[in-house]
């Protein structure tokens, strides 16, 4: 993939390493690779980063490195791929599924899966998560297939550019239809795994709006400006309404579903390479449709 830049009157005599930082949006630790591999080019020729460009020069880039997945086993998996091009590829998450290898779980990840694919369709990137899910948390999930699309993507979640919208169903339902929860979390205790709500925790900010109340249930949506480990569960545990099915975070039991009720339904960014809007979402699981199938048919049932 090769980014160009043409100068502008206004850049003329500024650095190469302005224009690579500041115009093509390049970090600092992918600069110095591309310096090292002399991938760093004014009007075809080598340059360097302390040069200075004139007007109408035309600096480009080439960003494809040949990377090794070597520390992932490829497995074939059936990818639900929901959008794929040159920088990313966009799944759709099952439930009871990990996305990258741990301890526990040496096998049978996305990650497994995904670079099976990649070695099927000739792609030599490492799998570069861009987001990730909880093990029972179904939907979105991105990978990009490069370090500078990987770089522009973190950015933006980080200047909240890149917009993440969930859906859940939760006990209860909270007394103002829509709010945000604005609660830093933390790691709890000694615990590798649950977070807790705590002062001294990371800054987490959580918007929800209630899409439908039942009987003792409601569906609601999520948007986060954060994206701290389990925060969604986190806060709903907080507010009082934790999230049916979860295990970790609920003192309330259902035999409605056998995992957390949660879904990454919609994302929204800008395209790291040609800056367009892409808006993608993913359908809720079978198993969450369900749900809501037996509420409502709890709903209509005539009263005693």
């Amino acid at each position: 993939m090769l980014l160009t830049y043409l100068v502008k009157e206004a850049d003329d005599n500024c650095t190469v390493k302005y224009i690579l930082k500041e115009k093509l949006k390049i970090s600092e630790n992918l600069i110095v690779k591309l310096k090292s591999d002399n991938r760093i080019l004014c009007n075809n020729s080598p340059i360097r980063v302390i040069d200075h460009v004139n007007y109408n020069d035309s600096i480009s880039v080439n960003i494809d490195f040949i990377e090794s997945n070597t520390e992932i086993t490829p497995e074939p998996m059936q990818l639900n791929i929901l959008f794929e091009d040159e920088c990313i590829i966009v799944l759709n998450k099952p439930a009871n599924t990990v996305v990258h290898p741990s301890i526990l779980h040496q096998e049978g990840t996305i990650a497994n899966g995904l670079s099976h694919y990649y070695n099927q369709n000739n792609i030599h990137s490492k799998i570069r998560p861009v987001s990730r899910l909880d093990k029972d948390t179904t939907g979105i999930i991105i990978f990009a297939k490069n370090q500078y699309v990987q770089d522009r993507l973190i950015r933006q979640m980080k200047s909240r550019v890149f917009k993440k919208e969930y859906l859940g169903i939760v006990f209860g339902t909270p007394e103002m239809q829509s709010g945000t929860i604005n609660l830093p979390i933390a790691r709890k205790g000694d615990s590798i795994i649950e977070r807790t709500v705590c002062p001294t925790g990371d800054p987490s900010l959580t918007h929800y709006q209630v899409i439908k109340s039942y009987n003792q249930m409601s569906l609601m949506r999520f948007d986060l400006e954060t994206g701290r480990t389990h925060q969604i569960r986190v806060h709903c545990k907080a507010i009082g309404h934790a999230l049916i099915g979860d295990t970790l975070y609920s003192e309330e039991t259902t035999n409605l579903i056998s995992r957390q009720a949660l879904h990454s339904h919609k994302v929204k960014f800008i395209h790291p390479y040609h800056n367009k809007l892409v808006e993608l979402s993913a359908p809720l699981p079978e198993d969450i449709i369900s749900v809501i199938r037996t509420l409502i048919f709890n709903n209509k049932k005539p009263k005693e």
